[in-house]
């Protein structure tokens, strides 16, 4: 699971999802709905924003219920303990399909994931 930067410009996105396709002799490359909502703000049309994610190879995959679930326990958890209002919903909702999927995530973010979904092997590109 691919997490994004929280700016997401065009080419610098383009260019750390082409150093993530690296990644991918080692683990196959997957995002979610989320991600691929996040991304459209790199890409003017539907079209480009679908051609880059199948030229990257990137399945996109669905949310599990128990994911949702996780993710709403972990944001009020993080609010309950003063979590900054910057944080959004969608950093937990990526954290917790990877936990509940059991798979590893890529991301810059590796503090909080660590925080609030310890079972999750995290990738950092650094």
């Amino acid at each position: 699971m691919i997490q994004p930067a929280r700016t997401v410009t065009g080419r610098r996105t383009k260019d750390r999802f082409e150093a993530a396709r690296g990644k991918a002799s080692v683990h196959e490359l997957a995002i979610n709905g989320i991600v691929h909502a996040e991304l459209a703000a790199a890409f003017d049309r539907v079209e480009e924003l679908d051609d880059a994610v199948d030229a990257l190879g990137l399945n996109v995959l669905e949310l599990p219920g128990p994911a949702l679930f996780l993710a709403g326990k972990a944001f009020v958890n993080d609010r309950r303990a003063g979590g900054s209002r910057v944080r959004v919903l969608a950093d937990f909702l990526i954290g917790a399909h990877a936990a509940v999927a059991g798979m590893p995530l890529l991301t810059r973010d590796a503090r909080r994931y660590r925080r609030y979904f310890p079972t999750v092997t995290l990738l950092t590109p650094d």
